[in-house]
């Protein structure tokens, strides 16, 4: 599940007509980076939620075939933030552990490497980066792969991971941010996690844009 449907306030204007997963790093948009990435690791079927503008965003996926692959657009009458985007779209995501990307990164992170885990019973498997400067603090500890409340030490989430629908099964589709559920998932010590060490950048703010823009250029 690709997740699509945040207005992007901090990236105005460039988000006053365009979602932000629609802005574009080195000739495509965020949200194809993501897809052609996934296809690539061999996944074939998609979930892209979508609330702001999210006409721009079900024209721009179709049904995926011009990917090979299928996407259902899951559309939010308002956007119901990260968890309660991922319940919304629960009955589509199977019974299988799913892997679940934010929209708003840029990070070629070679998603195949997921393919394979297995969260705990009801739980999650997070990748985490290191802190980047706009968030020195981290969000969470990493103590032999399993995850712990920010310590000394900590890391930040990267907006990708794996859950069992067992990790949301019985919560409403009702706007509902994700951390209270992983900070309870925590403490019953069911998330594991690693780190990914590499090029990741939080698309928040049209600064960081452009020094995707520019990275790329460089790298050609």
């Amino acid at each position: 599940m690709i997740l699509a449907a945040g207005m992007g306030r901090r990236m105005l204007p460039l988000t006053q007509d365009t979602p932000k997963p629609l802005l574009k790093v080195a000739g495509l948009s965020l949200l194809e980076h993501h897809i052609v990435n996934l296809k690539t690791a061999g996944i074939t079927e998609l979930v892209i939620n979508a609330a702001y503008l999210a006409d721009q965003i079900v024209d721009f996926c179709g049904d995926g075939s011009r990917w090979g692959l299928h996407i259902h657009v899951s559309v939010e009458s308002e956007p119901l933030e990260t968890a309660g985007g991922i319940i919304k779209a629960l009955p589509v995501l199977g019974d299988s552990p799913f892997l679940v990307v934010n929209g708003d990164i840029w990070c070629p992170y070679p998603f195949e490497r997921l393919l394979t885990i297995a969260p705990r019973a009801a739980g999650a498997h997070l990748v985490l980066v290191p802190n980047p400067p706009h968030h020195a603090d981290g969000d969470f500890s990493l103590e032999h792969g399993c995850l712990l409340p920010k310590g000394q030490i900590s890391f930040t989430f990267s907006g990708i991971a794996v859950y069992r629908p067992q990790f949301f099964r019985g919560l409403p589709p009702i706007k509902q941010p994700l951390k209270p559920l992983l900070d309870a998932a925590i403490t019953a010590s069911l998330v594991s996690g690693e780190v990914h060490v590499g090029p990741w950048v939080d698309v928040g703010t049209p600064e960081r844009l452009q020094a995707v823009e520019e990275a790329c250029r460089t790298a050609r």
